[in-house]
Order: structure tokens, then sequence, then C-alpha cells
């Protein structure tokens, strides 16, 4: 984490921690207030009728009780938030790999590779539900990959500008009107960090407040979503943009061990910017309203916090392992965020069924606990895509059904798992099939290592027309859904 600043003495920010400390003040003071006005009023009222004043002191009681409940509610009234646009990127043509390309390339490497692993990773990508049009960086594309620092600094510079560009220009804002920028990226961790460069690129203020998230894996963004939800909070009339993406060239595991190997033939290229605010002008153009952000993690349980990490082999090469306790891991952390958030968001119904079901589990050991209807209350839901294993398993235990999951499906299948990116190439699929519409809910969740799940709830302020001629989507979208994708 960082704050960018380019003066040791900045009155801007000496102004900013003032606005802060003012708000906290305020808050407090009015909440203060209500109480001494109550317990004043009390006071008054039993006063009067001790001496049996006249009618008019009762009338001037409730006057002063209601006009004391309506300071206080304005006074410490919370600004909306709002998801004003995002834009994903588009890998270029020339960084497409096909399987066989993939498969052929690593045949090649015979020092990093044997026949085993070349089985394995093959084994992988046909069943992973990924199609042969997925990118990587051109450094992986070498024989043998290129995975110097040089070459991560690279890719990041190409994952990383174009969002920006387009973003700036979707949302007619500039560079100096941005008053946070969060980044996140697990496994790429340079100095000056990666909002550093961000910042140098574009020329940012030197009171712009940066922030590098890493090492969160695939629940990164809405991670991201939810820090700056918090921040908006403090930060009155505030523009945030929120960068997500995964640096492949760094990651690229040339060992033989198969725990390790996943990751080689799973993850490819992909990025997104997003821009969210809380200025009363956004409410006219934002796409979004943030509602509502969540997190769980399970880290204190050790099987979560050992089932995904990064770690060397027996031969000292740097990779990631996914154990067995992944998907174990991975279900237990979902059931207790999704526990959470349905306690706040589903109607009574739903909670009625919930409490009895977990009832008759305690005392007469029934067939399980009732897992509620989520689609009562959320139209659209935005699933992790490691996988197509993890994107049913995850759509069975919210009991959600083909429709439901297409976005999903059909984002590994034509980009791959982009990490934490992949997320809003689904809400774009959404959009470009023109299936959000004005007052629908939807629900972002990322599941990440650690194990860590967040939640984040949206609802469509102001659905846009005409988003499949742009973004990702733009040149393939007329071919989705695909009808035998199973």
């Amino acid at each position: 984490m960082e704050a960018t600043s380019k003066k040791s003495h900045d009155p801007v920010n000496e102004c900013t921690n003032f606005t802060l400390l003012s708000n906290h003040l305020l808050s407090k003071l009015s909440y203060f207030l209500f109480l001494c006005s109550i317990i004043l009023a009390t006071f008054a009222q039993a006063f009067s009728l001790l001496q049996n004043y006249e009618l008019i002191f009762h009338f001037l009681f409730l006057c002063f009780l209601l006009l004391s409940f309506l300071l206080t509610h304005f006074l410490s009234k919370l600004s909306p938030i709002y998801l004003v646009d995002f834009s994903c990127l588009k890998p270029p043509r020339c960084c497409r790999v096909p399987f066989s390309t993939f498969i052929e390339n690593a045949s090649l490497i015979e020092s990093c590779f044997d026949s085993e692993s070349i089985d394995y990773m093959q084994k992988v990508l046909y069943s992973s539900g990924q199609s042969e049009e997925t990118c990587v960086p051109p450094s992986l594309l070498y024989i043998p990959p290129k995975t110097q620092n040089i070459e991560s600094i690279k890719e990041a510079h190409m994952v990383l500008f174009p969002i920006m560009d387009d973003l700036f220009v979707k949302t007619n804002i500039l560079p100096i009107d941005i008053d946070i920028l969060i980044l996140n990226c697990s496994g790429f961790c340079p100095s000056p960090s990666l909002t550093s460069i961000v910042v140098n690129k574009y020329c940012m203020r030197s009171d712009i407040k940066s922030y590098n998230v890493s090492g969160m894996g695939c629940s990164a963004s809405v991670i991201c979503i939810d820090l700056a939800h918090n921040l908006l909070r403090v930060h009155k009339n505030a523009n945030v943009i929120v960068l997500s993406t995964e640096i492949l060239s760094n990651g690229w595991y040339p060992g033989k061990e198969r725990s390790k190997l996943h990751l080689n033939c799973s993850f490819r290229m992909g990025s997104a910017a997003i821009l969210l605010s809380n200025k009363k002008e956004a409410s006219k153009t934002a796409k979004y309203k943030l509602v509502r952000s969540l997190r769980t993690q399970r880290a204190f349980d050790d099987k979560a916090y050992f089932a995904c990490r990064r770690e060397e082999d027996s031969d000292g090469i740097l990779g990631v392992t996914l154990n067995k306790d992944v998907v174990q891991a991975a279900g237990e952390i979902l059931l207790s965020n999704i526990s959470t958030l349905g306690s706040e968001i589903l109607p009574v119904s739903e909670k009625f069924w919930y409490v009895v079901s977990m009832i008759k589990e305690r005392f007469i050991k029934s067939e399980g606990i009732y897992v509620p209807d989520f689609k009562t209350v959320i139209q659209h839901f935005i699933l992790p895509c490691p996988g197509r294993g993890v994107i049913r398993g995850v759509g069975k235990r919210l009991k959600l059904g083909e429709r439901d999951m297409e976005a999903a499906l059909m984002t590994l299948h034509r980009f791959g798992n982009q990490s934490s990116s992949s997320l809003w190439y689904e809400l774009a699929y959404l959009e470009a099939k023109e299936k959000v519409q004005k007052g629908d809910n939807i629900w972002l969740l990322g599941i990440g290592s650690g194990f860590k799940c967040c939640s984040v709830f949206l609802k469509c302020n102001s659905p846009k027309l005409g988003e499949s001629n742009k973004g990702p989507w733009s040149d393939c979208i007329h071919q989705y859904p695909i009808s035998t994708f199973n």
C-alpha cells in the first residue's frame, strides 16, 4: 500500500486529513446533539405536565423532537456510491495461443518438461472449458518463455494503459480528476510499484492516494471494490479508479511438479479498469449503484491457508501449488459468505426456511441445510471462473440454472481464466447481450487464495444500449451462447 506524493510537505494532504477529522467529529457531534435534545425535551415535557401548561407546549415538544430527528438524519446521511463505467482489455490476435501451439512449444522445452508433464498439461487444457481463442502475453510465446523482470514490466504497460485510455474516453474525465487509484496484481510486485507506473504515465496529481494490492488471488478485484467503497465513505466528492490484472510473464512454471503445472494451462491475458464515484453528478450517467460489499476469510484455518500457495518445488523452482483441499476450502468460505449476505438481502420467507432447516439439522439430523433461493432478489450472477468444474460447483451450491451460469461459462470459453478481472468480462457479456435492465440486482462473487471470499452487490442505475458494438465481445458476441457447450 502506498500513498503517492511528490512533496514532503503537501498542504492538500493536510487539508484531506483535516476533512476526514472534521467528518468524523461532525458525525459524533450530530449524535451527541440528538441525545441532548431528547433529554432536554423529555425534561421540558415532564415539567409542562407537572405545571399543567396548555396544549401549545406539547405541540412545541413534538416539533422539537421532529426537528432534532431530521437534523441528525441529514447530518449523518451517507452519499450514494456509483460505479460509473468500466473497461476491459481486448487482447490482440497476435497473442492467441491455440492448444496445439501451446503443447508444441512446451514439448520443445526439453530441459523443463518431460512427457508426463506434457500429457498432463494437454489433459488440463482440453478439459478446462477454454476455446482456441485465448491469449497469453508475447513473452510466453518464445521458446523458452521470457520471464525476466523487464518482460513483466512490458506486459504491465500492455494490459494497463489501453484500458485506462478507454475508460477516460468513455467517462469523459481526465487523469487529474482521479482522487484515489487502486491496483491489484497478485504475483508481480515491482519497485516502483504498478500504481506508480500508472501515476507516472498519466502525470496524475501529487495528492492522489494510491494502493497497490498483491497476493489476493482471484478475489482481488471485488476486494478492491470493497476497499474503494470504504474509502469513498470518508473521502467526499471523489473519483476512484480500480485496476485489476494478473501479470503472467513472471508466473510461468518451468518444472515437473503436477500441482504447479495447472496455472500454466489455465491463466490467460486480461485486465479491467473500473471508475467509482460519490459525486452528485455521477447519478445521472453511472451504470450501477454500489449497494453492499461483504468480505469473509478462512486464513485462520490451516487447510484453507495451505490449499493454494506460492512456493518452490524440490528443484528450487518457484510456482503456485494447488492441493486437494482447494475445493473444500472454496466451498466452506462460500457458505460463510452467502450465509451472512443472505441474512441481509433475502426475503423473510427464505430466511424462515433456512432457520427451520438449521433447527432440524441440529436436533433431528435432517437431509441437510436449506439453500436459500437468491434468485428471488438477484437477477444476474457474476461468478468466479477458474474452471468449468468450479463454475458448475458454485452454481449447484447456489441452485443456479444454465442461464444464470451462462456469463461465467462463456467468459471462460472465450477468454480463459483471467484471474480477478474475469468478473468484468462476465458483466460486459451481460451488457453486450442487453440482459441488464434498470433496477436489476447484480451479485459479483470473488473467491481467492487464503481462502477469502468477497461479494459486491450492484443495482443497475442507467443501462446503456449498443454495448455489443464495443468492448471485448464486439467481434464475437453473436456466436454466443454456444448451445453445445457442456
